[in-house]
């Protein structure tokens, strides 16, 4: 699809932070000339150092015709996975930014479904727009990588508040040792982490359950 100046355009989606324990999932899209996302640099957000995807960030929101950033807190999640698993609160945060978006133009998601038609099937019925869904689409659309980034930064930013408010809490993901060590020691202590930590996760019940035998014995 080509915009009035005659440009190629398209749209990617993205997220940052599915897996971790601690802090908030990031769901970006972005719109604009594939060919200009990738002169800026744009790509894969995990192929670039913290300070490239900061000043790509500029630059992305500078030239994009349209871009949207949905964060999605803990807490949130926390209450929607009481009724709703990670895949269909990812299809809600997709569908509302796709639709929201005024470009008609191809739609490019990077899936978090294993069967990459279903979800283009259901992301395109549910937005009434064009989404073509493909595994590892941060690494082959501009748009999406573009996506990724805005992702990326925003929640680095997000855990950069959290560092200042709670501590070393680490990056939030389950392997780290220091977020390991930070919850345990919160739960230990009596703190009260629920604004931050996902309480659905496997890994805080562990630790919570580990907590727990610790104190009592």
């Amino acid at each position: 699809m080509t915009t009035d100046h005659g440009k190629l355009m398209t749209c990617g989606v993205d997220e940052a932070g599915r897996g971790p324990v601690i802090g908030p999932m990031v769901v970006s899209i972005v719109c604009g000339n594939p060919d200009e996302l990738r002169t800026i640099g744009a790509r894969d957000s995990k192929a670039l150092s913290p300070q490239s995807r900061e000043k790509l960030y500029e630059k992305i929101i500078d030239i994009s015709q349209f871009h949207s950033i949905r964060i999605i807190t803990a807490s949130e999640l926390n209450s929607l996975m009481d009724r709703i698993n990670l895949n269909r609160i990812e299809e809600e945060a997709y569908s509302g930014l796709i639709a929201k978006s005024p470009m008609d133009c191809d739609y490019y998601v990077d899936s978090f479904d294993v069967d990459e038609n279903r979800l283009s099937e259901l992301l395109s019925e549910n937005t009434g727009k064009r989404v073509i869904c493909r595994h590892k689409a941060d690494a082959l659309f501009p748009a999406v990588s573009a996506a990724s980034i805005l992702s990326k930064v925003t929640r680095d930013r997000e855990i950069e508040k959290l560092q200042k408010a709670y501590g070393d809490l680490g990056s939030g993901y389950p392997a780290d040792p220091v977020t390991r060590e930070f919850i345990i020691t919160a739960l230990r202590q009596g703190k009260d982490i629920t604004g931050i930590i996902r309480t659905h996760w496997k890994t805080y019940r562990d630790l919570l359950s580990e907590s727990r035998k610790t104190t009592l014995f």
